[in-house]
């Protein structure tokens, strides 16, 4: 029912003004309109038909105050018509220009609680909207959300650009000249080095005995300490739960069956968290033993500023230095059985009638133009982002190994290290007695 009228509120002020309105009776309760968003306001039955009740009269007199300070229109000026709700699905807001609808794909991990707070959306209104009965949601479901946070989208152009722009600084070698007046290279990473294994001459370094969090780096010593015990690499283990307990970064789930080589492979290859725990709860020394044997093996190589905390790296506690990091790859990558697995581009795992595809986490080992010899990734918050590679430099060179720790973006670190190498391959007669061409562009 619409209904016109004239309000004069008590007191001293004297406004006119017309108002449009909508009531519904009592129907409301049994069509259940307010579920639809529809504005309900409940009247009394009278003599003369359906009367504004007593809510309806407050309103009125809130309306006032602002009519009062706002000039009435006058009779020639067009009055805006009364808009009815549309007739859309109950279960999505009304579109306004304040919102606007998503479809939001489920990532591995991801609740429906998180991806109601990133929308500034309920988990009721998102099982609504998707016509959900519980909140289980699993990777790679699709689902709808409408959500006010138009500008969402902005910070994320603004991150591709700054990518963009780090990514074309990054590709750019830097060089100043040091107290001798030679060229050598300017870091953007917080600490690396270039270390011939042959002599154990440091052929250029800086910040390279500052020990730091080395992340996944940790991973090399896994490995290292795990074939101390000559372990049969074709028998199977089973994942437990305590393996992939936040991981972050694995392949497993609790109950796969795996062989002990395929979780050598995802520990070095994919950088496995959850294949570092398993392979050291099942070595001879457990998961508390395997930690203290990883101290003790650093020790024994005269890793003086290495420390672990766990297998996989995802503590900062692990820390080193680029000085013994290079030592430890350079020891690793000439071991077959190490070294063959961190150059592998890709590997398969079979699980049942699984399979489970994965790749290098070294970008050096994708693109394929350097000669990588052994090398292994690492990332965390406090680490930064941090390589260690034994290269051979080109026409058959000696091996490098070089380090960078610290560095500020995933292709900053595999950038730096390119120019560290193909500046050293510009020094090489100087260094080694060789001319030798540079290894990329």
């Amino acid at each position: 029912m619409y209904a016109e009228g004239t309000f004069r509120p008590p007191g001293s002020v004297k406004i006119s003004c017309s108002l449009q309105f909508l009531c519904y009776n009592a129907d409301t309760i049994r069509n259940k309109l307010w579920s639809k968003g529809l504005p309900v306001i409940q009247s009394r039955r009278r003599e003369c038909g359906y009367l504004i009740g007593t809510a309806m009269t407050a309103m009125l007199m809130a309306s006032a105050a602002v009519f009062a300070q706002t000039p009435p229109r006058g009779p020639s000026e067009a009055q805006a018509p009364l808009a009815l709700p549309t007739s859309a699905s109950s279960s999505a807001p009304s579109t306004s220009a304040a919102s606007h609808k998503v479809t939001h794909r489920v990532r591995r991990g991801e609740t429906l609680s998180a991806i109601a707070r990133r929308y500034g959306a309920t988990v009721a209104s998102v099982r609504a909207w998707n016509g959900l009965s519980g909140t289980a949601i699993q990777a790679g479901q699709r689902l709808t959300v409408y959500t006010t946070r138009r500008a969402a989208s902005a910070p994320r152009v603004s991150r591709v650009a700054a990518q963009a722009r780090a990514l074309r600084e990054a590709q750019e070698p830097r060089f100043k000249t040091d107290e001798t007046g030679a060229l050598v290279p300017d870091l953007r990473a917080e600490a690396a080095i270039i270390y011939n294994p042959a002599t154990g001459a440091i052929l250029w370094e800086e910040n390279s005995q500052d020990q730091r969090s080395i992340a996944s780096i940790t991973k090399v010593m896994t490995a290292a300490v795990f074939l101390e015990s000559e372990p049969d690499l074709s028998s199977e283990v089973v994942v437990q739960r305590s393996d992939v307990y936040r991981a972050s970064t694995t392949y497993l789930r609790a109950g796969y069956k795996v062989s002990t080589g395929d979780l050598l492979h995802l520990l070095l290859i994919a950088s496995d968290n959850a294949a570092a725990r398993a392979l050291a709860r099942i070595s001879p020394y457990g998961s508390a033993g395997f930690v203290v044997r990883m101290n003790e093996k650093a020790a024994e190589l005269g890793l003086a500023s290495t420390h672990y905390a766990d297998p996989s790296g995802l503590l900062a506690d692990n820390v080193s230095t680029a000085y013994d990091m290079a030592r430890l790859i350079a020891r690793a990558g000439s071991d077959e059985r190490i070294g063959s697995i961190m150059q592998k581009q890709h590997y398969t795992v079979a699980i049942g009638r699984r399979q489970i595809n994965i790749h290098s986490t070294n970008q050096l080992v994708m693109k394929g133009d350097v000669d990588v010899l052994g090398g292994k990734t690492g990332f965390i918050r406090k680490a930064g982002y941090c390589l260690a590679t034994l290269l051979r430099l080109p026409q058959g060179g000696p091996q490098v190994a070089v380090v960078v720790l610290g560095a500020t973006s995933n292709a900053g670190r595999f950038w730096e290290t390119r120019h560290l190498f193909n500046w050293l391959s510009t020094r090489a007669q100087d260094l080694f007695g060789t001319p030798l061409e540079a290894a990329v562009n």
